[in-house]
């Protein structure tokens, strides 16, 4: 055993990725938690090779609660964990009467049970530590219902309160709960293509992964209990705010109806 560990779900690609390499730079021991065949095994080899620290993957499907309970029982047996990112997800932009079921399913097992499950399974763990802190991911939509992206703000609002609980709950513990809201990030071709093809609306608060990474990690240590990653977002979450939802939500109704008309072409 090699000192203390971070653990990173949906640390294959994208913001999680960008996770793991921020973490990294910190010299913090990393467990690394995706799907298999999405390149985790590659993605430890280099952060091992190019940090020094240790990396270690688990290649898990995370919609399956039972596996999130054996792999957790092996993590609390085998390593001593004091940062837990709940960063694995699930989103999308669609007509709600054109998904199935496991569209679905899938995305609320992802955004909402993997979360809670894991962070449940992992709290003996972070208990056992000095210092612990337990970084969610939630998004800039949880702020907001919207048409054609019905579930995907639902289900991130949910983080949102459930780790806003989470921090009062252990407000005198040893265990610091933050949650982070970014708004669109260039994660990956499809993403990309779906926010260039928006208005200047769409643009608006657009931050790289690794930006988001760097300043959600600075500022869970700092212990800020919610963090939006720049100016823009801040201004975007002002707004909706301050708007009224007759107007708010047909406006951000009409952004993700192109998102979802991009998706069917």
């Amino acid at each position: 055993m090699k000192g203390q560990y971070s653990v990173i779900t949906g640390a294959a690609k994208g913001l999680g990725r960008a996770f793991a390499y921020a973490l990294a730079k910190r010299k913090i021991n990393t467990l690394l938690i995706d799907l298999p065949g999405t390149g985790l095994a590659e993605l430890c080899k280099e952060i091992r090779y190019i940090s020094g620290t240790d990396s270690v993957c688990f290649e898990q499907d995370l919609t399956i609660k039972d596996s999130i309970v054996e792999l957790s029982e092996k993590i609390n047996r085998e390593y001593e964990v004091f940062i837990l990112i709940n960063n694995v997800g699930a989103g999308g932009a669609k007509r709600f009467d054109k998904v199935d079921v496991d569209y679905i399913n899938r995305m609320i097992q992802l955004n909402v049970m993997a979360t809670s499950v894991m962070t449940h399974q992992l709290i003996p763990n972070l208990k056992r530590q000095d210092k612990s802190y337990i970084l969610n991911v939630a998004s800039m939509a949880s702020f907001s219902p919207m048409g054609y992206k019905t579930v995907y703000p639902a289900t991130k609002a949910f983080i949102r309160y459930f780790s806003r609980g989470l921090c009062q709950e252990f407000r005198k513990t040893n265990i610091f709960v933050s949650v982070v809201c970014p708004g669109p990030m260039k994660t990956n071709a499809d993403v990309t293509k779906r926010i260039e093809s928006q208005s200047a609306i769409g643009h608006f608060g657009v931050v790289s992964p690794e930006k988001v990474a760097e300043i959600s990690i600075r500022r869970l240590f700092k212990k800020d209990k919610m963090i939006i990653a720049n100016f823009a977002n801040r201004v975007n979450w002002l707004i909706m705010k301050i708007l009224p939802g007759c107007i708010r939500l047909p406006l951000v109704s009409r952004i993700m109806r192109r998102e979802a008309e991009m998706g069917d072409d």
